[in-house]
């Protein structure tokens, strides 16, 4: 019978890269692997057709003399199986697929699980730093074992690896090392486990801990505590803790990196004729000068009024937006006063001096009719 063309095996066109092939091969591998399918010689086939589709193409040298000759290529000495550097990736990919088949690990101590704690603060707390005690349910070392999981601290060696930590798996024509399953790859396990952690070697409990937040952070920033996450299975080592900053709203201010906003309402006579203000800052207090005819929405810069970076230490700035208010609740003598004050807008031969933007919108839409109507 002859043989599938190799691109055609694994699914792929010809231009597919060096991460697609290994991809392609990965997934037939999974779905046919002996191991997954007992028994099914067509899976089998399957899988050693594919295996040698990506010893060939997963090789640049390979490939090349595939992509010119086809099978001919190898149709004397050695085949495509032979060796060469496309034999170790297949090999190194055959450890990864069978980690996942299998679910075994390498053999190294399995440190424990890193955990994550959300702190919320104020930003006036995120601005000037803060010392907070949290309260962290995990899993510590057994204080009855030391974490070794055992009352004596004996461990003996391991009946189903011998000691070594590793043991072979047979199926067909392949064969594979994973860590053992009874000892984790330790070689060893507990002669005498421990009764007030069923040999775990941890227990539950919630911890305290103190931990600094230095001025300056923002929602999103983490601090990592090294070792201070879950204990690790028999005295295998700690995990780390990343207590994650997440700064609430605040009713004045709003903060952009290390800028802060806000809105601040003027009277129409402060922005027609000028003024100061006392405006809020993170620092206490501040005088913000408005000059006359200040327009609604214009932004003013108090420079180093915002928050001091944690990482450049450089300190941002307070952005301050006006918005004119219209006065409301007037009375008869106000009414009568605006009214005058109105009246010497229109009347004037420099009423459009007055109001450069209201000006200027009338002549655009002016210009605007005249161009539906010709």
């Amino acid at each position: 019978m002859s043989k599938r063309d190799y691109y055609e095996v694994l699914g792929v066109d010809r231009g597919a890269s060096g991460e697609a092939l290994k991809k392609a091969f990965r997934r037939l591998a999974m779905k046919h692997h002996p191991d997954r399918n007992p028994d099914n010689a067509e899976a089998q086939e399957h899988f050693k057709e594919a295996k040698e589709a990506y010893e060939v193409l997963g090789d640049a040298q390979k490939r090349a003399a595939y992509d010119r000759h086809g099978h001919a290529a190898f149709a004397s000495g050695g085949g495509p199986g032979s060796g060469g550097p496309g034999f170790a990736d297949v090999g190194d990919l055959f450890g990864d697929l069978f980690g996942d088949i299998f679910g075994g690990g390498r053999g190294r101590p399995r440190r424990g699980s890193d955990l994550r704690f959300v702190l919320e603060m104020a930003l006036e707390e995120a601005v000037i730093g803060v010392d907070r005690e949290i309260h962290i349910p995990t899993l510590v070392r057994c204080v009855h074992c030391a974490g070794s999981g055992s009352t004596s601290g004996r461990t003996q060696s391991c009946g189903t690896c011998a000691g070594h930590g590793r043991v072979r798996v047979q199926n067909g024509i392949f064969s594979v090392q994973q860590a053992c399953p009874n000892c984790g790859g330790s070689g060893q396990t507990i002669a005498d486990p421990c009764e007030e952690c069923a040999g775990q070697g941890r227990t539950e409990t919630e911890r305290a801990l103190n931990v600094k937040i230095p001025g300056g952070v923002d929602s999103g920033d983490r601090i990592r505590l090294s070792g201070e996450g879950e204990a690790g299975p028999s005295g295998a080592p700690s995990g780390d803790l990343y207590v994650e900053v997440r700064v609430r709203d605040h009713e004045i201010f709003k903060r952009e990196g290390d800028d802060l906003y806000c809105d601040i309402p003027i009277r129409m006579t402060t922005a027609a004729l000028g003024g100061e203000l006392t405006v809020p800052t993170l620092g206490g207090s501040a005088v913000l000068k408005i000059p006359a005819e200040t327009q609604s929405g214009k932004v003013f810069r108090m420079r180093s009024k915002g928050i001091q970076s944690v990482r450049s230490h450089r300190t941002g700035d307070l952005l301050c937006r006006v918005s004119v208010e219209t006065p409301v609740k007037l009375s008869k003598q106000q009414k009568e006063l605006m009214a005058e004050l109105e009246a010497t807008f229109t009347g004037s031969e420099t009423a459009g001096t007055h109001s450069p933007q209201s000006q200027g919108w009338l002549d655009r839409a002016k210009s605007f009719f005249e161009r539906m109507t010709s």
